[in-house]
């Protein structure tokens, strides 16, 4: 009589075993495949910005502002923001028509436009996609203000026409040639982590304390120079990890408006390295739970390492969080006459 074939009890579960190593060993592979093509997703979005606002320039010869003009029925200092001067360089020009510049920008009949989601605003590494204000669509994406108000406002390539609240420095418009570093050493766009829809109190030790505002522990100075300029950025990077949040929930809040003093809405500036919580100046406007010009609102994604910087020629670079200071100050002035190395980020 033939013996039976079949597999011991053992031998199942050495087969069991090899088979749980394998996938183990896999997971990671397929996640990484995954976030690379996020990632090269997101250099492509950024690269559209870049192209959109060459275009832009085409039309206009100047960069487009952080913040438009303000409209004549607008006294709040509410102003259309960037975004909405490049729809019609997006393949937007639905959208733009549906915008009524005449109507202060909080009017009801805005939201036709301002309510839409446009992917192009959106990382595909974002793990945070809900509206948070109302049915207002959010972005990612946020222009370049300046490097340290401490060292000189307004110092970036998207920059408000005015200086609403008197701190000094040169608003817009900018033209390509004020950019005297070149445009393949200044930065133009990058990105930033979403706010929740909620306004969670957060502290600086969780996970999501990126998406938040912070009280900074030292008080910044518009034009006090670099050596403050440090100690602020310097003393952002200190908070006690208890911290709570000002605010949770104005990050990213939507792409349709914004207001000369609120970065957290459309805007990132060179202050804190890419990837440290957004921090107050501890003088600055109580109001300011949008992160201020003289705060830090520094760029912040959920790729590995560091964040994507669309350059004022239109490339695109990964700078990483470990990035000297002044380096990535140096990126964020557009006429600071510093000396950038190519291995320097």
């Amino acid at each position: 009589m033939r013996p039976h074939r079949g597999f011991t009890l053992i031998e199942l579960l050495v087969v069991i075993a090899i088979i749980a190593v394998l996938i183990a060993l896999l997971l990671p592979a397929v996640q990484a495949a995954r976030e690379a093509a996020r990632r090269a997703q997101c250099v492509n979005n950024l690269k559209q910005l870049g192209l959109a606002v060459h275009n832009y320039i085409s039309s206009n010869d100047v960069m487009p502002a952080q913040s438009m003009a303000n409209s004549p029925a607008n006294g709040s200092g509410w102003y259309f923001s960037w975004p909405v001067s490049l729809l019609p360089n997006m393949e937007q020009q639905a959208i733009f028509n549906a915008v009524n510049f005449s109507n202060d920008v909080w009017n009801p009949a805005q939201t036709t436009a301002a309510y839409n989601q446009i992917t192009t605003f959106l990382c595909p590494s974002e793990s945070q996609t809900q509206r948070i204000y109302l049915g207002y669509g959010v972005s990612n994406y946020v222009g370049n203000y300046g490097g340290p108000g401490e060292i000189i406002p307004y110092s970036g390539t998207i920059v408000p026409l005015t200086d609403l609240e008197g701190i000094g420095g040169q608003p817009g418009p900018i033209r390509l040639a004020a950019i005297t570093d070149g445009t393949s050493n200044t930065g133009l766009f990058s990105e930033r982590l979403i706010g929740l829809p909620s306004n969670p109190t957060l502290t600086v030790s969780s996970t999501d304390a990126r998406r938040a505002v912070f009280q900074g522990p030292v008080t910044a100075n518009a034009s006090s120079g670099q050596a403050q300029a440090l100690a602020f950025a310097q003393g952002c990077q200190s908070i006690s990890s208890s911290t709570t949040s000002i605010a949770a929930n104005t990050i990213g809040e939507q792409w349709f408006l914004s207001y000369p003093l609120h970065l957290g809405l459309t805007s990132y500036n060179h202050v804190g390295a890419p990837n440290s919580v957004p921090c107050q100046d501890s003088a600055d406007w109580s109001w300011l739970t949008y992160g201020g010009p003289l705060g830090s609102v520094p760029a912040t994604s959920n790729h590995s390492g560091g964040v994507n910087v669309a350059m004022g020629d239109g490339s695109v670079k990964f700078i990483k969080n470990s990035i000297s200071l002044v380096t990535w100050w140096a990126l964020g002035s557009r006429a600071g006459g510093e000396v950038i190395s190519a291995d320097a980020y």
